[in-house]
Formats: structure tokens, sequence, C-alpha cells
């Protein structure tokens, strides 16, 4: 029995009606999809959102299969973010570019690509890209901080609430295109290599 979605805008994402399309024949999600959920959760998604996107258009993907990604070095580790609200403590969220992540290496194993040469399709540049990703995480944290203060003017608030919103998501597309970028390079990069190592199956 599948799950039902269970994203709302309460939680920053869309509604279960907005999930519930169709998914490519192929199993992958198409570049329209994944522009939307980038745009839709420009500060991040939880574990169980990012496998809600995939099983309620019937893509195969699972919370163990997320670590696996993560403890391969094909995804970056979660970060820890405060809840708003008052006692409602913290939760792992990933930038929500993971998405697309995820919908590659499908794509690579769908070739029949092995964990080897998926992972070295994402290892050049990994440390740095994470580490910009990190400091504009802070550096949007810090924004938020400081329009927050009392010194600040409820008008100026709204303004400045709208600015952040925006550099979030240009922040996002930044990261986005840099990860891309990445990967173009790590393709073009990649010397030819025979297919007798781990199989991109596992990584189901």
């Amino acid at each position: 029995m599948k799950r039902p979605a269970t994203l709302s805008r309460t939680t920053g994402g869309p509604a279960d009606g907005d999930l519930r399309r169709a998914s490519p024949a192929r199993g992958l999600l198409d570049a329209r999809e994944v522009d939307e959920i980038e745009r839709t959760w420009p500060d991040g998604m939880t574990s169980r959102q990012i496998v809600d996107v995939f099983e309620t258009r019937g893509i195969r993907f699972s919370e163990a299969t997320l670590r696996k990604y993560v403890q391969l070095g094909l995804l970056p580790r979660s970060v820890r973010v405060g809840r708003k609200g008052k006692h409602r403590g913290s939760c792992g969220l990933y930038p929500s570019h993971v998405i697309r992540r995820v919908n590659e290496v499908k794509g690579m194993m769908a070739e029949d690509r092995t964990i080897e040469e998926i992972q070295r399709s994402f290892a050049r540049f990994k440390d740095e890209i994470e580490s910009v990703e990190t400091h504009l995480r802070e550096l949007m944290t810090g924004f938020e901080r400081e329009a927050k203060a009392p010194s600040v003017a409820a008008e100026g608030r709204r303004e400045l609430d709208r600015e952040i919103t925006e550099a979030k998501r240009a922040a996002g597309e930044l990261v986005r295109r840099i990860a891309t970028l990445e990967r173009r390079i790590s393709e073009y990069a990649e010397p030819a290599s025979g297919r007798t190592a781990g199989g991109g199956s596992d990584l189901y």
C-alpha cells in the first residue's frame, strides 16, 4: 500500500494534490518538476519530504537509501535547523537540490554505471561546494536574525523578509548550478572504464 502524501503548506512544501502527477515512464523526475521542487523548498527539506517527493510519483526511494547515499558521499549531510515557534526543537534539513542529485544518481544507475563511477562523478570539488553551501546558509540565518531585531520597524521587517526569501532562492539556484557544473566537468574528465565493480543497482 503506497504511503499517502503528508506534506502541506505548514511544513513548507506543496499540498498533497500538487505532488500527485504521473512520473515519467523512465522512472525519473523531469526537469520541470525538479526546478519546481527546488523553488518550493528554498530553506531545505526533511528526509521524509524527500522520500515523499519520489514515493508519491511512484518512484522507489526510501529513507534507508537516502542514508546510504549520504554515507557514500553522493549527498551532503543534513543540517540541524530550529523549528519556528517556541519549544519546537530542531529538525535535520537537506538542501532541496538533493532531489536533483538523487534523480541524477538514478539516471546513472539506469545506464548501468558502477558505484565507483557514480561516486567519482560527484567527488570533484565536493568539499568546496559543501563549504559554499554551508556559508550561504549561515549568512542567510544571520540576515534573518538581524531582520528580527527589535530595532527594525514592522514595515522594514516585511520588506527584509521578502528580500531574504528571494536571496535564499538565488543562493539555492547558485549551489544547484555549481553542483551541476561539477558533475558535467567530472563526466567530461572521467576516463572510460569497465563495469566490473559494484553495480549501481546496489544503490537501491
